[in-house]
């Protein structure tokens, strides 16, 4: 599968503006107002050529999101600082990262993926420089990790799906791992999701939330079928004691006809902001536990991810779609599984 049909499969917008503006062509929000006023506008802060991914905030408010290089070349990470509205290159090599998060002692964790990436759960030093955590599950290098939450306990729960790369696959199944810090251990914990990608974990610790955007591809298809088998659904685990998981409970099933989630975050009270990929209705859906749509935020281009500040900008969402990075005030703040905040 080349480059350019995984970017026909998922779909990615074309580049805009470089300059913080906002989008006057997006339509308002919908749904409950105490979650996002329907006069909310969504701004444009920052567009170059890549494909925006993996948004993080840190606890000084810098929020830092992957631009990968579908190309083979180098991906980056960049920082946006909300204080001055600058956007610079804090990785010129991020080793194709995809989702990223702060752990508990201020260090940036990164899923790395396929296509001359690392392919690894990686630590990337204050110089941008990502060194791989755990790279293989039994002597099998992973996929292409994609998306990963850490949980207060400390446990790194990631996603190892494959949808575009070159390497020969190694391992026969697409799934959920959970990277143990204390005796680095790595465990796989799902068996029934065909091709992982988002999650997130709820504020009480006791839910992870799994995107499957199970396309029907593998990523290596010199000709892709025309209708390949695909399944899209959001799904709620409750994480047991010692970190494995209970029993799936479908929250929402998106049929076959288009995409379902990529990226997700949470809020305070619970709710899940989801980044929905479907052509017809792309956007931020925000979910309840329970999988009731709660409110609908109409992104610029197709969405990847989404984070929330910190501090007086708690309450904002920024959301990485197609080639950019955008903002929406909305009205509850955000929650941050592993976040170390300041006082």
């Amino acid at each position: 599968m080349t480059n350019w049909q995984y970017i026909l499969v998922l779909g990615v917008a074309f580049s805009g503006l470089a300059d913080s503006m906002v989008s006057a062509e997006t339509p308002a929000p919908t749904g409950d107002a105490a979650i996002v006023s329907p006069d909310a506008k969504v701004e444009t802060l920052w567009v170059d050529k890549g494909f925006t991914e993996g948004a993080c905030v840190d606890t000084d408010g810098i929020i830092y999101f992957s631009d990968i290089n579908f190309s083979g070349g180098k991906g980056k990470i960049m920082a946006f600082d909300p204080a001055t509205g600058k956007t610079t290159v804090f990785s010129a090599d991020s080793g194709q990262s995809n989702g990223l998060m702060i752990d508990q002692k201020g260090r940036m964790l990164a899923a790395c993926g396929a296509n001359n990436g690392k392919q690894c759960l990686a630590r990337i030093s204050k110089k941008g420089t990502p060194k791989c955590l755990v790279g293989k599950f039994e002597g099998k290098k992973f996929n292409a990790p994609n998306d990963l939450v850490i949980h207060p306990k400390g446990w790194v729960y990631f996603t190892d799906p494959r949808y575009v790369g070159f390497e020969p696959l190694e391992l026969d199944h697409m799934s959920v791992f959970r990277y143990d810090p204390k005796d680095k251990t790595v465990h796989r914990v799902t068996t029934d999701i065909g091709k992982p990608n988002g999650v997130v974990v709820s504020p009480d610790g006791k839910t992870l939330y799994v995107a499957e955007t199970d396309n029907g591809l593998s990523g290596l298809e010199k000709d892709p079928p025309k209708n390949p088998k695909r399944r899209m659904t959001f799904n709620a685990f409750p994480i047991k004691a010692d970190g494995s998981l209970g029993k799936k409970k479908v929250l929402v099933d998106f049929g076959t006809k288009e995409n379902g989630i990529d990226g997700m975050t949470v809020d305070q009270q619970g709710n899940i902001y989801a980044a929905v990929r479907a052509e017809s209705r792309f956007g931020i859906v925000v979910f309840s536990p329970e999988g009731k749509e709660l409110a609908y935020i109409p992104t610029p281009e197709l969405p990847t991810n989404c984070t929330f500040g910190v501090g007086k900008d708690a309450s904002t969402l920024y959301i990485t779609a197609g080639s950019g990075l955008y903002r929406v005030p909305c009205k509850i703040p955000g929650f941050h599984p592993s976040l170390p905040l300041k006082k």
